[in-house]
C-alpha cells in the first residue's frame, strides 16, 4: 500500500460567477411587478443569470416574447449606468445606476390617459 498525496482540483486563477440581483434588487423589480399584475398588465416572469448579465424577463402570456427586461450588466457600471430596462423591441427605454430610477419608466406605462 502507497500513501499518495491527493491530487488537488487544478485551481483557476479566475473564478467566474455568474451575475444575480441581490435580495434588495429582487425586492424593487417585484414590487413594480405586483402593481402591474393587481393591475392586470403583467401575468408571468423569468429570471435569469449568466457570466456577464443578470435578466428578469416580464410577460403578458407565458408563451410570448417579454414585453420587457430588466438587465443588470456590472460591466456598464462605470459607463452608462449598471441597470437598464429594455423593451420588446430591443430599445432601451432607460439606463441609470439606481434601480429605483429606472423601474420608474415601467410605473410611467401603468398611468395612462383617462
Amino acid at each position: 500500500m502507497n500513501a499518495e498525496a491527493p491530487i488537488p482540483f487544478p485551481q483557476s486563477s479566475r473564478l467566474v460567477e455568474d451575475v444575480r440581483f441581490d435580495r434588495r434588487e429582487l425586492g424593487q423589480i417585484l414590487r413594480v411587478y405586483g402593481r402591474m399584475v393587481a393591475a392586470g398588465e403583467w401575468r408571468d416572469y423569468a429570471i435569469a443569470a449568466m457570466r456577464d448579465l443578470a435578466v428578469f424577463a416580464i410577460f403578458r402570456r407565458t408563451a410570448e416574447t417579454p414585453l420587457y427586461r430588466i438587465e443588470k450588466r456590472p460591466k456598464l457600471r462605470a459607463r452608462q449606468g449598471l441597470y437598464a430596462v429594455v423593451g420588446m423591441d430591443g430599445r432601451v427605454l432607460r439606463r441609470g445606476h439606481d434601480l429605483d430610477q429606472v423601474l420608474k419608466v415601467l410605473e410611467k406605462r401603468l398611468i395612462g390617459p383617462v
